[in-house]
């Protein structure tokens, strides 16, 4: 099977969730290359169409996976390969762009959403899976409490409250994540922005809990990964969060509002403890959603051959 995976490349980086599911369809004897789309707005997506096309015939492509709803849509124009979309959450919450992933989700052959929200968002009637994207096990892994805080540097006496993403990101809604926590004594709040993959394996075995406020999400690799490490988790009811917290020790799932949350926390953190979230997310390994994939791929590839 040769497989041209399409996301954005404007950045110049892969978003990890993409990089480490390519990794793991790799390990499998999936053939991968990549297209990456530069240009904004779907103007500026559009224009990659002719290179898209050359490149398609160039490495003799059999199928597409795009990831995000303007990549599949660019993907999705073209006729003569079959394509699946995965839509990851800002293609389908940000009103802006959700015409334009319900577009492509009807030019597809198959749609994944990793969220079941999103189904009923862009009406889907047929030919798509709820699929969130996997967690890297093999990096997000428990490591002692002291042993991540003396790796960091962190004392060991610090409350350290390890928050979803960068303070700067308007949709993670910083300000509400602040209050709550100067609302408890001695709390640090922790932006998780600019660390390597392991070093986030440690910041989460190192900190005491992870809070996420956001307005919406999909499917979080952030919580996913806080599980896997065994960090509790405090979160709104934002995207699938409360189906992996259900079930999950010293996690909670809070309303808007600074005082509920700080009192959540201080239950988890006073005393310390910890989740048993690795038991939970084995079933979003990797290589367990890998071969998920591969069965799309193939079922795909049957239907466009019959």
């Amino acid at each position: 099977m040769k497989l041209l995976v399409v996301c954005s490349g404007n950045k110049n980086l892969i978003n990890s969730f993409i990089s480490e599911q390519v990794s793991s369809l790799r390990q499998l004897n999936v053939s991968v290359q990549y297209f990456f789309i530069r240009g904004k707005g779907v103007f500026g997506y559009l224009k990659n169409m002719r290179e898209l096309l050359k490149f398609i015939k160039r490495y003799d492509i059999e199928l597409i996976h795009a990831h995000y709803g303007l990549s599949g849509l660019l993907a999705a124009i073209q006729r003569k390969i079959p394509v699946v979309i995965t839509f990851h959450g800002s293609d389908i919450n940000q009103k802006s762009t959700r015409h334009f992933s319900k577009l492509a989700s009807k030019l597809s052959k198959y749609n994944i959403v990793v969220e079941k929200s999103f189904i009923g968002k862009i009406k889907l009637r047929k030919n798509y899976s709820i699929l969130p994207c996997g967690v890297d096990l093999s990096v997000f892994k428990t490591v002692s409490k002291h042993e991540a805080r003396s790796a960091l540097n962190i004392n060991e006496s610090e409350k350290i409250i390890l928050f979803s993403s960068s303070f700067n990101n308007p949709v993670k809604n910083y300000p509400l994540a602040k209050e709550a926590a100067d609302k408890i004594p001695g709390a640090k709040l922790v932006e998780l922005a600019g660390y390597s993959r392991e070093q986030v394996n440690l910041l989460m075995n190192a900190a005491d809990i992870l809070l996420m406020t956001s307005f919406n999400e999909g499917s979080p690799q952030v919580v996913k990964e806080a599980l896997a490490c065994n960090l509790p988790v405090v979160s709104t009811p934002v995207g699938d969060v409360p189906e992996l917290l259900k079930g999950v020790n010293a996690c909670r799932i809070v309303s808007y509002n600074s005082s509920e949350i700080a009192s959540a926390i201080q239950q988890i953190i006073s005393p310390p403890t910890r989740s048993d979230g690795n038991i939970k997310i084995t079933s979003y390994d990797n290589r367990v959603i890998a071969k998920r994939l591969i069965k799309i791929y193939q079922s795909v590839l049957i239907k466009q051959n019959a």
